[in-house]
């Protein structure tokens, strides 16, 4: 792949409204090679409610969407806080981008490296580095 901006141990989501994949740059040689760090599926929707005040018009879909966002968020955070990335690139299709951006903690959103507005949850690993590369060029 091709020289990018993005270091080593840089964290990778790659995330929608329903599931996220959480993958590291594994590359010194400022190439990008991904390599899976788990994911995070939603839970407890019901009990967890969304951040913030919904629109009486969200149906039940964009409900759970954006609880799901608002604990995506909070595991970045206890990511972040304990130290375990110190960059970080946000790849989402636009409602959950939206959706992340104003509940992100400070601490999370100064790591942001790179934010990519694409659905790419169901992409391949390879797919997803050729994605970045085409981004950072």
């Amino acid at each position: 792949m091709s020289s990018t901006n993005i270091p080593k141990n840089t964290l990778v989501v790659v995330t929608t409204g329903t599931e996220a994949k959480i993958f590291r740059n594994q590359s010194d040689s400022g190439d990008i090679k991904l390599r899976s760090d788990g994911g995070l599926t939603p839970k407890s929707l019901a009990d967890d409610g969304p951040s913030g005040n919904r629109p009486k018009e969200s149906s039940p879909s964009e409900t759970d969407e954006a609880t799901f966002s608002k604990q995506l968020a909070e595991h970045l955070y206890k990511l972040a806080h304990s130290g375990k990335f110190s960059h970080l690139v946000l790849m989402a299709d636009p409602e959950t981008l939206g959706e992340l951006r104003p509940i992100l903690h400070q601490e999370v959103s100064d790591k942001i490296v790179l934010e990519l507005n694409k659905t790419l949850v169901n992409s391949s690993t390879e797919d997803i580095e050729k994605s970045l590369c085409a981004a950072i060029k």
